[in-house]
């Protein structure tokens, strides 16, 4: 017979910020603030130091998880030459995509953003934050909604990096396996998404097409 699981330790609940306005005022303000984040492809060389970026990845890994596994390891990469190694890698890849694995419809879909194989950001953004999937703990146990898991870790992520003033690009180049082998990772660990982080470059411009967002009524059902 296999014994009951004993009931986990609770501990009270840390007050939540108390907002010093109300709270859909609080809501409202927070739109505001993400809704002006934006996908950068040019980055400024102005540093990003190491300090701040723990912070963030601090942030990132407070996401909830899968019966708090925390499958999820994020590989910063600030050398120069690691990040060129990445850009002649992911511009391989990318060739590809464009010339043969992309059909029209997708071409035709990423038209309007202005999208190339030519991913410069990849050495221009002072910091590369490479998100790596763990396909069971460190100690061998086995995860949970890993996707799911990381998929919120990576969200507060760039809502973390936004509101300190800093610009990010999600840049998902197909296969990636060419990461965890440049990084030297593991077998437990799948590249899963690939962050340049720094600050936008002077004078920057972002595609018109990306500041389209759909109504609230194509996004929210209530029953």
């Amino acid at each position: 017979m296999h014994d009951k699981p004993s009931m986990p330790e609770m501990v009270p609940l840390d007050p939540l910020p108390d907002p010093r306005q109300a709270v859909e005022d609080a809501a409202r303000n927070e739109y505001e603030i993400m809704r002006s984040r934006r996908t950068v492809r040019e980055f400024s060389n102005r540093p990003v130091s190491l300090e701040t970026l723990q912070w963030l990845i601090r942030t990132a890994g407070s996401a909830p998880s899968g019966a708090n596994k925390q499958p999820w390891r994020f590989v910063c990469v600030q050398d120069g030459e690691l990040r060129g190694r990445i850009r002649r890698a992911a511009e391989k890849e990318e060739r590809e995509f464009y010339e043969r694995r992309a059909n029209e419809e997708w071409l035709r879909d990423l038209a309007p953003l202005g999208t190339d194989p030519d991913k410069a950001f990849l050495e221009n953004a002072p910091w590369l934050v490479v998100v790596f999937k763990l396909m069971k703990g460190d100690d061998g146990s086995q995860v949970y909604y890993p996707e799911e898991s990381i998929g919120i870790a990576v969200g507060m992520f760039l809502a973390a990096a936004h509101r300190c003033g800093l610009a990010t690009l999600t840049h998902t180049p197909s296969p990636m396996r060419f990461l965890a082998e440049v990084l030297e990772r593991g077998p437990n660990e799948r590249p899963y998404m690939l962050i340049p982080l720094g600050y936008p470059a002077e004078g920057c411009k972002v595609p018109k097409k990306a500041l389209e967002r759909k109504p609230l009524a194509e996004i929210m059902v209530q029953r």
